[in-house]
């Protein structure tokens, strides 16, 4: 069966002298693999449109539960050639790509995630500070994923709370964890992230503002590091990396 749809190349493989394997990330079918017949040869019609982050049409052939479809045909829309021309921003890009293939799952059709992670690549053509807008990439796509850490209060009792316990994937207040964090009893809470309440706000301000007034926002270099310590903390222990 032909399938045609739009999809954002995050991540090729290669395969043999000349094939590749690659990931997409497309609208109608979530993430994707599909295998590519001699893109890497010179004369290839496939060279460019395979490029990382490259945004084209794209038609694949193969059974509806095929685990590798083959790639028929690849058009660009937009290359995103200037993502790879820059050290730093080819790096940026990257991390939003691979926390992509890390967070979703294959075959699930996710147009919010698809149209997010457009518009992220757009940003990052503009002057812009990378980390920034990788922080609030993350932020949304685990919205969108349903893996959002919860800190709205203590998830047991509901009164404020800045401490987040991962296992619980959200705030628990020192009198529900039993002041074992309050006594500075590490030992006893391994998992705990003392936030500050301006972290608290900058990611629900992250979270929920529209996406061209966040840049208004202008968090200090602590702030953002707090905010990426507990990213980091809360998707390792949801999807731990594979060493």
């Amino acid at each position: 069966m032909l399938r045609r749809t739009e999809g954002i190349v995050l991540k090729t493989f290669p395969l043999g002298e000349a094939d590749l394997i690659v990931s997409f990330l497309t609208p109608d079918h979530g993430l994707i693999s599909a295998f590519a017949k001699s893109p890497r040869k010179t004369k290839s019609r496939f060279g460019s449109s395979l490029e990382p982050f490259t945004y084209s049409n794209i038609s694949f052939w193969g059974k509806e539960d095929s685990k590798l479809p083959r790639l028929t045909q690849a058009d660009i829309i937009e290359p995103f050639q200037e993502l790879r021309e820059d050290i730093a921003t080819f790096t940026a890009a990257s991390e939003a790509a691979l926390f992509t293939l890390r967070l979703l799952a294959e075959g699930e059709a996710n147009k919010k995630a698809f149209y997010l992670l457009r518009g992220v690549l757009r940003m990052m053509l503009r002057p812009s500070d990378r980390s920034f807008v990788i922080v609030l990439y993350k932020i949304r796509l685990l919205d969108i994923a349903g893996y959002s850490p919860s800190l709205k209060g203590c998830a047991r009792c509901g009164k404020t709370g800045y401490g987040f316990y991962t296992p619980d994937g959200s705030i628990i207040c020192d009198s529900c964890i039993g002041g074992a964090a309050t006594r500075g009893l590490r030992g006893a809470t391994p998992h705990h992230i003392r936030l500050s309440p301006g972290c608290v706000k900058l990611y629900e301000s992250l979270r929920t503002w529209d996406m061209e007034k966040v840049f208004r926002i202008k968090p200090s270099l602590g702030m953002m590091k707090e905010l990426q310590s507990l990213l980091g903390a809360h998707v390792e222990y949801l999807h731990p990396e594979k060493r």
